[in-house]
């Protein structure tokens, strides 16, 4: 019995240990066939996204190229906008992107600073000014525009009329200024939360070393802080603009004009853009098939517009990120 018992140890380690190796394979392969099947799954949806995307690019191209030329750039649109180009519609979008981010980037980079370089992080106005940002973000662009409508253009807008023009009918119905500040409202969210990510992506060491030099918390966010963001924050501006230049419900309420031959004469002035043209010829047209060639046209060029601008803000950043690093 002495000379049976020796080797029972050693047989149950040994199958111990191939046990746990068994255990140790079985987790091995299930986790790399969950990782593969996350990568399929992923790659999957990415590639149907794409897919779609490609779709809908070629079939703007395709419809909208035909009719694209520079005389629909550079003409304004006749014969009930049948015929003739958009070009009242891009100085319209320009001017309006142009006095909305004069109107809310400046806001928007401001509540940034505040909230992340003075703001006591667990104060009740600081959670209150990131729930209200959180909660405008939400908002549809439909209740926007009537905020510009009641706000703007019948409170404002009434108002100036009232007190400098005797009652005539100058500010207080729908304006190229009105609109543009209905769109600062709207895009507002981007730029604050875009700049302070920015402002969050500056090392604190930076901060520090500048307040041991003796710089004040001013001179500290202005010089250096401010600087070493600049890219994040022109990349939220540029996203806003692109944003801006697509929306419809909020200026068709507060100054987008269905059919204007020629440009805004002044601030007070209504205006045409190209997302508002798409859904007036998608929309209100009486000859569906007379309009569809430059629906289509106008589809391209907005989308390419947009492209555009995206493109513009990843260069930006690279290149200002460049600037900072070489700086450095």
């Amino acid at each position: 019995m002495s000379t049976n018992a020796g080797p029972a140890p050693k047989d149950a380690e040994r199958r111990r240990n191939k046990t746990s190796a068994q255990r140790v394979f079985v987790r091995t392969v299930s986790n790399r066939l969950g990782d593969a099947t996350m990568a399929i799954s992923s790659g999957l949806a990415t590639a149907l996204v794409l897919a779609i995307l490609a779709v809908i690019l070629f079939d703007i191209a395709r419809s909208g190229s035909s009719h694209l030329s520079i005389a629909f750039l550079t003409q304004a649109p006749r014969e009930g906008m049948t015929a003739g180009g958009i070009f009242p519609a891009i100085v319209g979008m320009v001017e309006m992107v142009f006095l909305m981010t004069l109107a809310g980037v400046p806001v928007g980079v401001a509540t940034a600073i505040y909230l992340h370089e003075y703001a006591p992080a667990q104060s009740r106005l600081t959670r209150l000014i990131r729930i209200a940002v959180a909660n405008l973000a939400g908002v549809p662009s439909i209740v926007f525009g009537l905020f510009g409508l009641g706000f703007f253009v019948q409170f404002l807008g009434a108002g100036i009329d009232k007190m400098f023009f005797g009652g005539q009918k100058v500010y207080g119905q729908p304006a190229l200024l009105w609109a543009a500040l209905t769109m600062a409202v709207l895009t507002l969210p981007v730029v604050i939360v875009a700049t302070e990510e920015a402002l969050r992506a500056v090392p604190r060491e930076l901060r520090e070393a500048s307040l041991a030099l003796g710089a004040t918390k001013l001179q500290t966010v202005i010089h250096v802080v401010v600087p070493q963001a600049s890219a994040g924050i022109l990349t939220g501006m540029i996203l806003a603009v692109s944003r801006g230049a697509g929306e419809v419900a909020p200026i068709l309420f507060t100054g987008a004009a269905y059919f204007l031959p020629h440009l805004p004469k002044g601030l007070s002035s209504q205006f045409m853009t190209p997302s508002y043209h798409v859904y007036v010829l998608a929309t209100q047209s009486p000859d569906v098939d007379a309009t569809k060639p430059i629906l289509y046209t106008t589809v391209l060029v907005l989308v390419a517009l947009t492209f555009v601008l995206n493109i513009a803000a990843v260069v930006v950043r690279a290149r200002v990120r460049r600037q900072n690093s070489f700086g450095h």
